[in-house]
């Protein structure tokens, strides 16, 4: 994505509250009846590639709406991955104050702590609204606050792309032995459960992988659902389409900001961006439940991709791995282990809910409704 930097229309600027109290950084800002406000500017570098719709639409909303709701006074510019540091090294820019701001998964961190994983996604874990109840209600933003702070950054929810397919492969996976050898591209504690079965996990960047499965470098890969997957054309070079996925049923991305700028903000400017966060985390949610379904009948209908599930005895060992390879994370550290704890707590108490609402309810319908 070409820099830029996004403001409202005046739909959305009518609703904008401005506050006079403090000053920021270069130009000034002047709205009707509001004091003159020096306008601060905030570089957010993101893992994604230019121009790429949903996790990179994600980040401009949120620039969008802090550009808007601040009646201009407060400036994010986004800068693609490459622009200014590679996808992998977006938090470092932000912890050291390269950058402000980054836009991404937080699993792309876990070799900082593997406790970030639980920010993003794990395998076997909590559904796109069930991980927003955990971090809006049940504590897990405080601890993502305290781990955070921790390597100089604080972060917020800010898109979650739902849940995610299990991936695209060159051949079929019929059998557990089948993924023995399997090189794919996996990222966070997915990656740890296909060693585990025999695979090798690869780690890439978004702009990465298409090369690196038309060379053969990697045989199969995930990314992300039917929207985002067309966009990288993975059909032309892996024709077989598993879903659902195990590694990442609801997966947040995360706005991190480095802890100095943050707490040097004004507080109506970080009231700003904690709303900006929350407006684009439900507005990717629900536009990758619309974009996915589109997308899913072009990639049937069009481009004859073979839809595949894996078998019921590789998702019962998937099973069994992904709660070990889970439960290992509480062992790195006492904070660790608390963010599990509370993770965990609160994947049980969406369990007990949606044994009893949305999975009997999901099974009735298609029941009812047949093919």
């Amino acid at each position: 994505m070409d820099r830029r930097t996004f403001l409202s229309g005046a739909s959305i600027a009518a609703a904008t509250v401005a506050t006079a109290c403090s000053s920021g950084q270069e130009s000034e800002v002047a709205s009707p009846n509001v004091q003159t406000r020096r306008t601060r500017r905030l570089r957010m570098v993101t893992t994604w590639p230019a121009n790429f719709p949903g996790l990179g639409t994600a980040a401009d909303r949120v620039a969008e709406f802090c550009n808007a709701m601040s009646n201009g006074s407060l400036e994010v510019e986004v800068y693609a991955a490459g622009e200014i540091v590679g996808a992998f090294e977006a938090f470092d820019a932000v912890a050291t104050g390269t950058a402000d701001m980054y836009h991404a998964a937080e699993y792309y961190w876990q070799g900082k702590s593997p406790a970030f994983n639980f920010f993003t996604a794990v395998p076997l874990g909590m559904s796109a609204q069930e991980i927003m109840a955990w971090v809006e209600f049940g504590g897990g933003q405080e601890l993502w606050e305290e781990l955070g702070r921790e390597f100089g950054v604080v972060a917020f929810q800010a898109g979650n792309s739902g849940h995610q397919m299990g991936g695209w492969f060159k051949r079929e996976i019929n059998a557990l032995e089948d993924f023995r050898g399997l090189r794919m591209r996996i990222p966070g504690l997915g990656g740890n459960v296909l060693r585990e079965l025999g695979g090798a996990a690869v780690a890439l960047s978004g702009g990465e992988i298409y090369p690196a499965l038309q060379n053969g470098t990697i045989d199969a890969t995930e990314w992300v659902g039917p929207w985002n997957d067309l966009a990288f054309g993975f059909y032309r070079e892996a024709p077989f389409y598993y879903g659902p996925g195990f590694h990442e049923p609801g997966s947040a991305l995360g706005l991190g900001i480095n802890a100095g700028v943050w707490d040097g903000l004004d507080a109506d400017h970080q009231a700003i961006i904690r709303a900006a966060c929350r407006a684009a985390n439900n507005l990717s949610l629900g536009e990758y439940a619309h974009q996915n379904a589109i997308a899913l009948d072009v990639l049937e209908s069009e481009h004859g991709v073979q839809l595949r599930s894996f078998s019921d005895e590789a998702w019962l060992r998937i099973g069994e791995i992904s709660e070990q390879v889970v439960a290992d994370v509480a062992n790195a550290d006492a904070l660790s282990r608390r963010v599990y704890d509370s993770y965990m707590a609160a994947r049980q108490r969406g369990r007990d809910w949606g044994r009893i609402s949305e999975t009997p309810y999901f099974q009735q319908r298609e029941r009812v409704l047949g093919g």
